[in-house]
C-alpha cells in the first residue's frame, strides 16, 4: 500500500529564462511501485527521507539504497529503482531543467556520475521541497517564478546536506551506518581503526566526536520520522538504532528539550501537513518541514 500526490505544470518560455524551472513536485510514501528502466529529457531530484529500497546505475549494478539519501536523475541517463516492497520508503521529489543546471552541474551541486548520494539530513531540502508544492496550488499567479526559486533553494540545501561527508570516506561511512546499533568501538572496527583513530578522523573532518556526530544524524532522522509518519515512538526509536525505546525518549528528551510524543504533537500542530494514511488534497497541498533544532 502507497499514498502519493504530484503535480506537474509547464512553465511559459519566459520562464526559462529565470535560470531553473519547476515541471513537478510529488510526496509519497508506502510501498511504491518500481520506477524504469527510463529515460526522462530533465532533471529530478528524490530525497529519500525513510526507509529503504534499490537503484540500479545505468552500468547494470544494483545498489542499496538506505533514507537518508537522493537519488539524482539526470536527463538522457537510463535509470530503474524501486521501494523495498516490506519496508517502502519516504520520497519527495522534484522534477526541474533549464541552462542553469548546466551552471550547477559544473559547480558540482548536481552530480550525474553519483546518482546515489548518502545525506546527513533532509530536513532543508523538503523544507524546499514544501515551498513547491504549496506555490502548485491551483490558480496561484506566482506558479512558475516560487517553484523556481525553491528549485535554486533546493540545490543548494542538498549541496549543503552533503558538505559533512563530501570527500571523506570515514564520514560516509559512518553516515551510511548510522542507523546501524553499533558502538564507536564497532564503527571503528569496521574501518580498521582504533577508536582512538576514529575520533581523529571524525573530529578532522566534522569537528566533532562520532558519538556526537552519529547522534546528530539519528536524532535529526528522528524528528523527520515522528513529525512526518505515524509510527509509533517505539518504531521510530528501532528505525534510527535504538532497540531500547525508554532509552531512544531519554535521550531524546535531553537533547532536543522535550519528549518525542510532545515533539510530534508540537510539530504537527504547528505545522501543516507532513504525511498521513489520507491523500493530499491538490488543492490544498502539504507544507514538508524540516525539523531542526
Amino acid at each position: 500500500m502507497y499514498h502519493t500526490w504530484m503535480r506537474y505544470f509547464t512553465p511559459s518560455p519566459v520562464h526559462h529564462r529565470l535560470g531553473l524551472v519547476c515541471l513537478g513536485v510529488g510526496l509519497q510514501h508506502g510501498a511504491l511501485p518500481t520506477v524504469g528502466p527510463r529515460t526522462l529529457d530533465h532533471h529530478v531530484a528524490i530525497v529519500i527521507s525513510a526507509g529503504r529500497g534499490w537503484f540500479t546505475a545505468p552500468d547494470g549494478r544494483r545498489h542499496a539504497v538506505t533514507a537518508p539519501a537522493l537519488l539524482w536523475i539526470v536527463p538522457g541517463v537510463p535509470h530503474h529503482y524501486g521501494a523495498d516492497p516490506e519496508t517502502g520508503w519516504d520520497e519527495s521529489f522534484v522534477d526541474f531543467t533549464g541552462p542553469a543546471a548546466v551552471t550547477y552541474t559544473e559547480l558540482g551541486y548536481i552530480e550525474p556520475d553519483r546518482p546515489l548520494v548518502p545525506l546527513a539530513d533532509t530536513g532543508p531540502a523538503r523544507t524546499a521541497i514544501g515551498r513547491i508544492a504549496r506555490a502548485a496550488r491551483r490558480g496561484n499567479p506566482l506558479l512558475e517564478v516560487e517553484t523556481s526559486a525553491a528549485v535554486h533553494e533546493l540545490l543548494v540545501a542538498l549541496r549543503r546536506e552533503r558538505a559533512d561527508t563530501d570527500g571523506d570516506p570515514v564520514l560516509q561511512a559512518l553516515a551510511r551506518d548510522a542507523f546501524l546499533p553499533l558502538s564507536v568501538a564497532e564503527h571503528a572496527a569496521r574501518h580498521g581503526m582504533t577508536p582512538a583513530e576514529l575520533r581523529t578522523a571524525v573530529r578532522r573532518g566534522a569537528g566533532c566526536s562520532p558519538k556526537d556526530y552519529l547522534l546528530g544524524i539519528r536524532l535529526g532522522r528522528a524528528k523527520e520520522l515522528l513529525v512526518g509518519t505515524e509510527l509509533p515512538v517505539a518504531a521510530v526509536a528501532r528505525r534510527v538504532g535504538y532497540d531500547d525505546p525508554a532509552y531512544f525518549s531519554r535521550l531524546f528528551t535531553r537533547r532536543v528539550g522535550t519528549a518525542p510524543v510532545r515533539f510530534r504533537d508540537r510539530q504537527i500542530r504547528n505545522v501543516p501537513g507532513g504525511w498521513s494514511t489520507q491523500v493530499p488534497d491538490p488543492d490544498d497541498p502539504p507544507l514538508v518541514s524540516g525539523c531542526n533544532g
